[in-house]
């Protein structure tokens, strides 16, 4: 899950297996201050392009700005607590309880969708029922989906190396679902046709700028769904001893003087 489905929508989390759906949902509601604050925004360069390819602009699903109605959906009641309000947004919580027939009913209907996107979650899903939905709801001719997701951050040498060394100890705690998030989508199935922009085995590489201070690095780690599911099992991820190391590779410099 990402800032930017806390803020021009989240992700269409009704697609995933019930358990499962549980399960994300409690992996994520705990840390959602950190993901707030240390997760970056998705450029708005993104939303003009996508928004570009779509002949029609009446009903996004996920996405905001570009579309006269955005509607954003989430299992998690604590994420959309904190996504940002828009005039043309409308959230929803869609519980594990809601059908796939009563989720495209308050889409507006089958073929009533120009634009469906889905920020840094895609991996959880349930992806044939998911992509099922999603043909039902997207306008034709016309309709466009588009997925994406990030696995890396790039700071400076010093800290990259800390930052990997992390990403290395938490491989044993994450779910087995995010291995198409770290393969960046290479191996995600897709069955749309291209539009342009990536297609199925072959993505298009983008990337996203973000200044961040040092607590914005400590935060981004802490969002980590790994982090969370390797505390329930009684080991920390980011202990003293990490947070220390990082700390010492966040060294700056001043010189001052007056005549």
């Amino acid at each position: 899950m990402w800032v930017t489905y806390l803020y021009v929508c989240t992700s269409l989390s009704i697609e995933m297996k019930r358990d499962t759906r549980q399960k994300i949902a409690g992996l994520f509601d705990k840390q959602v201050d950190d993901y707030l604050v240390g997760r970056p925004t998705y450029p708005k360069e993104w939303f003009s392009m996508l928004a570009a390819l779509t002949p029609q602009h009446s009903l996004a699903w996920d996405l905001g700005e570009h579309y006269e109605q955005v509607i954003g959906s989430d299992i998690s009641e604590s994420q959309l607590k904190h996504a940002l309000q828009h005039p043309r947004v409308h959230y929803i919580h869609t519980p594990v309880s809601m059908s796939d027939d009563e989720l495209v009913a308050l889409l507006g209907g089958e073929n009533s969708v120009d634009l469906v996107t889905v920020a840094e979650a895609v991996h959880w899903f349930d992806l044939p029922k998911f992509y099922s939905l999603v043909k039902r709801v997207l306008r034709k001719p016309g309709g466009v989906i588009a997925v994406w997701g990030y696995n890396a951050s790039v700071t400076s040498p010093t800290l990259d190396g800390v930052v990997k060394r992390f990403y290395e100890t938490a491989k044993p705690f994450r779910d087995r679902k995010t291995q198409y998030l770290w393969e960046g989508y290479r191996t995600l199935p897709f069955p749309f046709q291209s539009v342009g922009l990536g297609s199925e085995g072959e993505p298009l590489p983008l990337e996203i700028p973000k200044e961040m201070s040092f607590e914005g690095i400590l935060r981004m780690l802490r969002s980590s769904s790994a982090v969370t599911a390797a505390k329930g099992q009684g080991v920390d991820l980011l202990s003293k001893e990490v947070i220390e190391e990082l700390e010492t590779t966040c060294k700056a410099f001043m010189l001052a003087g007056k005549v």
